[in-house]
């Protein structure tokens, strides 16, 4: 599998995913086309295949994390997120962790009797008890101050209690599982709109910084664009990127180059997307 490393591969996934020997990858971070998953570019993929092999390579205490979303069809969702989710259980992984990531900006909903849709599901499988979390900390609201009254919860399996009184409160605390991003106004993202439904670089950056240490292999096996593998790159990780589509290969293959030769353009920091007619404006 060596030969493969750091490498976009135009293929089915599931073929070249035969290649790999098992317990081979420490992390998938993939989207798949939503409810669309057996036409894709006029190509035919398999869900059920898909989660297999998946588990099969996916490493003990390996993560996958599946961002999926569902679609409207005659006026109800299709539920098929929640299907895929079960199905992965049912393969023999664990659901560690059901988290959202929620669009700051999402596309104003044509009026459908619903409210508008700003969110996606981040289903995060392991296999087995979780081997690597490198968690990403936040600010406390009010860190350093001594808070009156209250206390921690006792998350133990018998009864929960309060007891332990709450202060002083730290500076830092482990970040919720709801992600906010904006989608598509970064700099850092303007190469990826070659490709219909691209992600945030941002969310595959903060996922694999939690779930991989450096030189770690992470794995998109729809990888389009490629922005899971530029987010690994830039972390030091390895990558596999497997794409069924000669165009979108060509676009993650281009980004790279573009990362290789511009590597501060996919800073945290990156500011929002500016035009270049505009930039001297700013």
């Amino acid at each position: 599998m060596e030969d493969k490393i750091n490498e976009i591969i135009e293929g089915n996934c599931v073929e070249i995913m035969k290649s790999f020997e098992c317990n081979a990858i420490d992390l998938t971070v993939t989207s798949p086309p939503y409810d669309n998953l057996r036409s894709y570019k006029g190509y035919v993929f398999l869900f059920e295949d898909i989660a297999r092999e998946l588990f099969r390579i996916t490493k003990p205490g390996g993560i996958v994390v599946w961002v999926v979303a569902d679609a409207t069809i005659d006026g109800s969702e299709t539920g098929s997120s929640f299907e895929q989710a079960l199905y992965f259980k049912k393969v023999g992984f664990n659901l560690h962790d059901t988290m959202i990531f929620h669009k700051t900006n999402p596309i104003p909903q044509i009026y459908r009797k619903r409210y508008n849709n700003m969110f996606e599901y981040m289903f995060v499988f392991s296999k087995g008890e979780v081997k690597t979390h490198n968690p990403i900390k936040v600010d406390c609201l009010h860190a350093g101050l001594r808070l009156n009254g209250t206390t921690y919860k006792n998350y133990s399996k018998g009864e929960q209690k309060r007891e332990k009184m709450a202060n002083p409160v730290k500076n830092k605390k482990i970040k919720g599982n709801i992600w906010e991003y904006v989608v598509g106004k970064k700099a850092e993202d303007q190469e990826a709109k070659g490709h219909p439904a691209p992600f945030p670089y941002a969310l595959a950056r903060d996922h694999i910084a939690s779930w991989t240490n450096e030189g770690d292999i992470v794995l998109d096996p729809m990888c389009g664009s490629g922005t899971t593998c530029i987010a690994a790159l830039q972390l030091n990780r390895c990558f596999i990127g497997i794409d069924v589509s000669h165009e979108y290969c060509e676009i993650a293959k281009n980004r790279i180059k573009i990362y290789e030769n511009q590597p501060g353009l996919f800073n945290e920091e990156q500011e929002t997307y500016v035009p270049k007619t505009l930039q001297g404006f700013r």
